[in-house]
């Protein structure tokens, strides 16, 4: 008997999910403490797999390169593509809602009562430039802080690269770990079926009809401007760009998009992403650099979102944005996107800032964080899905050049 695919078994435990979710809609206690644990766990296994991967993988990346002058053209042209689809993601995000926003249910939100306060971090640009450079080694390695970990992997791959001779035993031990944490990565997926079922009921038995009735307004804006931003910019940039067809691409792309979906972690979903451009033809040189860079820096998804929640919550406050205000948005928005942590959740520590930059009430980040797991599972497909069509897009600009 055939085994059936990594694509089908994640398949059925999204739908089993589903299904367990609504026979034990009135057993959250019994979910939370026997099912959800579980789902952590292998949650868990994936997040302390992740840093070693983007750590090993960029290194590994440069070091197959041999020349440094080919790391600087793939990473600029990789930065010029994310910008690119960044800010058509910030702009669709901010027209579509402001478009439709006389049209929809709005909630009546009164930021005087009944909200909570939420704290966050706020940063200025330079702030978090600042940030990217790690002051030692270990800490970014222990907090997960991804842009730092990606500046340490770069300082220390093109310096093995320099130093030639004197540094192959340094070239040796990395590329040697680069394989066993790939082969930890198996042992991982493997496990995916299982942690995606045990992921995904909590979250049906918590966020059941009633959560998604109310807040269907918010939650059709944002996954209308993810189709419509994934059908647009992702597609002509393969079709054109890539060489591939669109089709093909996201048929490819269903393993990565599916864990995606259910794990709402785009470092997480990383091994699977690699394995699905490999599929289309893209090097693992190529693969391991872009999908790990853009992974920490490309969130379209969370542009997408961040512009949606802004016109959204201001419309349900009473406010009528002015275009300084959606320009606010549209800066605040891409700065955040960038420095958002590839996690479950990661955006929504940023969102205060973006609305505070438009003078929205941060109160009403407590609002969208009662649906935020919900949204970001599609948020978090964009993301994994414009890094992978990156990938396609380099391998046919400079993959023969490589």
């Amino acid at each position: 008997m055939k085994k059936l695919s990594l694509t089908a078994q994640i398949g059925i435990a999204l739908l089993l999910a589903v299904l367990a979710g609504i026979l034990l809609h009135n057993q959250a206690g019994f979910v939370n403490t026997y099912i959800k644990p579980i789902g952590i766990i292998f949650l868990n296994l994936l997040k302390f797999i992740v840093v070693p991967l983007v750590l090993f993988s960029i290194m590994a990346g440069i070091l197959s390169m041999n020349d440094i002058s080919k790391v600087g053209r793939l990473g600029f042209r990789a930065l010029l593509y994310f910008m690119g689809t960044t800010l058509f993601a910030v702009t669709l995000g901010l027209v579509v809602p402001s478009l439709l926003k006389g049209f929809l249910p709005l909630i009546h939100i009164d930021t005087g009562t009944a909200v909570e306060n939420i704290e966050v971090p706020r940063q200025s640009v330079m702030e978090q430039l600042v940030n990217m450079f790690p002051s030692n080694v270990i800490t970014p390695v222990s907090s997960m802080a991804m842009m730092q970990v990606i500046v340490i992997a770069l300082f220390f791959g093109i310096a093995m690269v320099h130093v030639g001779e004197k540094g192959e035993m340094a070239r040796k031990v990395t590329l040697s770990f680069n394989d066993v944490v790939c082969k930890i990565l198996e042992y991982i997926m493997a496990l995916a079926p299982i942690g995606v079922f045990c992921m995904l009921t909590p979250v049906v038995v918590d966020n059941g009809p009633a959560v998604l009735g109310s807040y269907a307004a918010l939650l059709g804006l944002a996954y209308l401007c993810f189709a419509v931003h994934a059908g647009i910019v992702y597609s002509s940039t393969v079709g054109l760009l890539g060489g591939i067809s669109p089709l093909k691409f996201f048929k490819n792309m269903q393993p990565a998009m599916l864990f995606a979906f259910s794990s709402d972690s785009s470092v997480a979903t990383l091994p699977y992403t690699m394995q699905c451009t490999e599929r289309m033809g893209v090097s693992k040189e190529i693969g391991r650099f872009v999908l790990s860079l853009g992974a920490t820096i490309n969130m379209d998804g969370v542009a997408i979102y961040l512009g949606v929640a802004s016109v959204f919550m201001a419309a349900c406050c009473g406010i009528d944005l002015t275009m300084s205000q959606y320009m606010a948005i549209a800066f605040a928005s891409t700065v955040a996107s960038i420095g958002t942590p590839g996690i479950p959740g990661g955006s929504l520590a940023l969102m205060a800032m973006v609305f505070a930059s438009a003078g929205i009430p941060v109160e009403c980040v407590a609002v969208a964080a009662g649906i935020d797991r919900i949204i970001d599972m599609g948020r978090t497909v964009m993301s994994v899905t414009g890094d992978a069509s990156c990938a396609v897009v380099m391998q046919r600009m400079v993959g023969t050049k490589l």
